[in-house]
């Protein structure tokens, strides 16, 4: 028995149509007014001044800076240093180096004060300076004056490097003997105390001799005190002798402020300076200028004057240790 099945129907399901939409048309705008472009103007083209230099830059200002430093602040002193110390303040008081110096001159001067600093550091320096500032014043001193009278110094006064050997000769011999410990601690003081009062000893003779000239008003001749005109080899004046021995308290009053000597080693040096001028006189009034003695001039006269100085004080000095030992 055949059985029917019922027909299938697949129902066909239809979506639902979406209703369409109109597109709607905006008015119409009017387009806009347009501004018509003006003709651009045409560029000036300024001149602009190069750009300054430019510095140095802070990090080698700062090298530089640290270097100088730690230059004048070595303790102790090396060579190095020294030479880089005094460079720089020579650098800085050129205008004054030029004033006493010829150039020659301040190359002795320099080599002079590399040794000082070396063996002395900052406190023999400036005993130094003292000494240079206050020479050259008195030299500068009524030197027109001087030169109409023929005894004024050479160049307008600018001493050249036999000068500056001449007045510190003693004093670099000190200072050498110093820097090389020669004797070891128990002389080291001697050394000071000779280098001081070497300068002490230059200084007076310098102030002594250069206020003579300028306002002595009678000089006399050391050995026979009969009077003679300024600038006589030899000559003395009461003016130029007072102002010598306060030249002289001036320059160890600096060296006892600056640590260099004591009380008593100041004494020491004023009484060395003059004792040494006395001596440099004398040498002037009797051998210089003189048959065969030719080759002593003002410099090697110099040397004398402040070896004389130098020596006494440490004569004196080492009298006073082994008398009270």
């Amino acid at each position: 028995m055949a059985c029917s099945l019922p027909p299938l129907h697949a129902a066909v399901s239809t979506s639902p149509r979406l209703p369409s939409l109109r597109s709607s048309r905006s008015p119409s705008r009017p387009a806009p007014r347009t501004q018509p472009l003006s003709p651009s103007e045409p560029k000036v083209l300024r001149h602009c001044p190069p750009p300054p230099p430019r510095a140095l830059p802070d990090i080698a200002a700062a090298g530089l800076r640290d270097a100088l430093a730690e230059s004048f602040l070595a303790s102790p002193p090396t060579w190095r240093s020294s030479a880089a110390s005094n460079l720089a303040i020579f650098v800085a008081g050129s205008p004054v180096l030029v004033s006493g110096l010829s150039a020659s001159g301040i190359a002795a001067a320099y080599l002079l004060g590399t040794l000082t600093w070396r063996a002395f550091g900052i406190p023999g320096f400036l005993l130094v300076v003292a000494y240079f500032v206050v020479g050259t014043a008195v030299t500068k001193l009524k030197i027109k004056q001087k030169e109409a009278q023929g005894v004024a110094e050479k160049r307008g006064g600018r001493r050249g490097p036999g000068s500056v050997i001449g007045s510190s000769a003693a004093g670099c011999l000190c200072a050498l003997l110093s820097i090389y410990n020669v004797g070891g601690t128990p002389l080291a003081a001697l050394w000071k105390l000779g280098f001081v009062a070497s300068f002490c000893t230059k200084l007076s003779d310098t102030v002594s001799s250069e206020i003579g000239k300028a306002f002595g008003r009678t000089t006399y001749l050391v050995t026979t005190f009969k009077v003679v005109p300024r600038g006589t080899e030899g000559a003395i004046s009461v003016e130029g002798t007072l102002a010598g021995i306060l030249a002289s308290f001036f320059l160890t009053s600096i060296g006892y402020l600056l640590g260099q000597v004591d009380v008593k080693q100041s004494v020491l040096c004023i009484l060395a300076s003059q004792i040494a001028n006395y001596g440099e006189s004398y040498i002037g009034a009797t051998l210089q200028d003189k048959e065969g003695f030719e080759w002593l001039n003002n410099d090697i006269v110099n040397v004398l004057n402040i070896s004389i100085g130098a020596t006494s004080a440490v004569l004196m000095q080492l009298f006073l240790m082994s008398w009270s030992s």
